[in-house]
């Protein structure tokens, strides 16, 4: 197996979206740190705050819920593809969603709907956008599902159906992929310590620190299924646990307790 700087140097431009915080931004401070010849192109709302001696990194403002911004983001995203010196390999790293916790259709509609928007639809229009260039050069794409993904997920409805979306368009994409010189990848991460419950509309600390990972620790995780070739990993022994568990339950038992789990966070919920 490659290590990380070995599998990072066949590669010189990485897009990511959602890079100005949590799991987005540490994809691009551990990769600069292990291949700091790379360039980095950022696709979210906000500019990251990322102050490192030597780091390229484009920011292109977007909102990812808005459908009609997707297709001229992606053009200006080709043209700095395009202007790759080096042209190597292209990393497209799918990272940016967010979440929600109630009953169906708290925390509102309007939110409900977002969550379809970022977490699915901007992920594969991006995608398709994005990959003839990556056929062209060589590459690979990494998704980020969840340990979310593999269960009913009642309190948290349609993020978890979102993410089961993720999670199996990745795994399919990967085979249609195969021997094109691009590969797909799924990162399945459990609880981790970024702005991701607040946005739920969960109080901090919610999840018990024991229970939780850092971002830092998803991305190595990530890199490094990525260097052995993997098409999937879930980040940690205990979510690998968890998920090997629940996944041999009948679809309703794993809805029945996993409800029993998550509805122990309402009394967690930030008030509206």
């Amino acid at each position: 197996m490659a290590t990380l700087s070995e599998e990072l140097r066949s590669y010189s431009s990485v897009v990511v979206t959602g890079g100005s915080s949590g799991i987005g931004k540490s994809f691009i401070k551990l990769m600069h740190k292990l291949h700091p010849d790379l360039r980095f192109c950022n696709l979210s709302r906000t500019e990251p705050d990322i102050k490192i001696a030597g780091l390229m990194c484009q920011h292109v403002p977007i909102d990812l819920g808005n459908a009609q911004e997707i297709a001229p983001v992606a053009d200006t995203v080709r043209q700095w593809l395009e202007a790759d010196p080096a042209g190597k390999g292209i990393l497209l790293i799918n990272n940016s969603g967010f979440g929600g916790y109630g009953i169906f259709p708290e925390p509102g509609i309007e939110h409900q709907t977002g969550m379809i928007d970022v977490n699915v639809r901007a992920l594969v229009e991006l995608t398709s956008r994005l990959l003839p260039t990556l056929r062209a050069r060589g590459g690979a794409i990494i998704n980020l599902a969840s340990t979310a993904a593999f269960q009913p997920t009642p309190w948290m409805a349609t993020y978890g159906a979102t993410k089961a979306f993720v999670l199996h368009w990745s795994l399919a994409l990967d085979q249609e992929l195969w021997g094109s010189g691009v590969r797909s990848l799924a990162v399945c991460p459990g609880p981790t310590s970024t702005e991701f419950f607040r946005r739920a509309g969960l109080q901090e600390g919610s999840v018990a620190d024991s229970m939780s990972v850092s971002s830092e620790f998803v991305v190595l995780a990530a890199l490094r299924a990525l260097a052995a070739g993997r098409s999937q990993v879930v980040t940690g022994w205990k979510n690998w646990v968890a998920v090997a568990l629940v996944t041999k339950l009948p679809k309703p038992m794993a809805a029945w307790l996993t409800a029993k789990v998550l509805a122990r966070f309402r009394l967690k919920q930030v008030s509206r």
